[in-house]
């Protein structure tokens, strides 16, 4: 490898996270991904490719990658967490593919915090969304009331309600800055160290193996707790859904 770009490539990536148009830059990127992914997928079902494509070793790895966030979604959420595999796993890929730009680049979307912002704002908004459609208006919203304490307690009831709602919005909070501070975090650790190994030794780029693991951890963190998140506020249609499977047994 020509030893210029070998000295390059750390220090593009230390500089990720000061680039205001990482955000947009990202988002274009994710954005052709997707595009390209499904042209290809529609042209080669269409060009009868299905043995060749779809049955290769890669295909293969992908579908473990997708069992992977399935037994995530029904192991933390319930049975009916099969139904969230596609938001799931589309939060995963992005960030994923996100923190693997961060490796190489010197932009990188979830080097952003406005662009993890984002993406958190998106998780948790779902969240109420899931959790009115499960509950109820009211049902969800009493949710953040705690246990029923009476009338003479209403005060402290009130209390818990707002502490609650405090604890919902600053997920939003918890989620975009875990993602931005491991990221950037590593950018600048390998800025650290290619100062102390000068302009001809890239002591940075030892750490590729801890960056990439975690590439892969913090795509896990932020869609484990999404599945959590989800948990907590649809578990009453988990039950519902447990009793009609006990009804079926018996009837069977």
């Amino acid at each position: 490898m020509n030893q210029h770009l070998y000295n390059l490539m750390p220090t593009l990536a230390a500089a990720g996270g000061e680039h205001h148009g990482a955000s947009y830059w990202g988002l274009l990127v994710h954005i052709g991904i997707v595009l390209i992914l499904m042209f290809l997928t529609m042209s080669w079902a269409k060009k009868g490719f299905g043995e060749r494509v779809f049955k290769n070793k890669w295909s293969q790895r992908f579908e473990q990658v997708y069992l992977f966030i399935e037994n995530m979604c029904v192991g933390t959420i319930g049975p009916h967490g099969r139904k969230y595999v596609p938001f799931i796993l589309t939060f995963w890929l992005v960030i994923f593919f996100g923190n693997v730009v961060a490796l190489f680049f010197a932009t990188a979307p979830t080097a952003d915090l406005g662009f993890n912002l984002g993406m958190a704002l998106v998780a948790i908004g779902y969240v109420q969304y899931e959790g009115i459609k499960t509950n109820g208006l009211f049902g969800h919203l009493s949710h953040f009331a705690g246990p029923k304490l009476g009338l003479a307690l209403i005060p402290i009831s009130a209390m818990i309600f707002i502490i609650e709602v405090i604890s919902e919005l600053m997920k939003n909070v918890s989620l975009s800055l875990r993602l931005y501070g491991n990221m950037n975090g590593g950018h600048q650790a390998v800025e650290a160290m290619n100062l102390l190994g000068g302009d001809y030794i890239p002591v940075g780029g030892f750490l590729i193996l801890i960056k990439l693991l975690t590439v892969v951890v913090q795509a896990m963190i932020f869609t484990l707790l999404t599945c959590v998140y989800l948990s907590l506020v649809t578990h009453h249609e988990e039950e519902h859904a447990h009793e009609g499977d006990h009804a079926l047994a018996h009837a069977h």
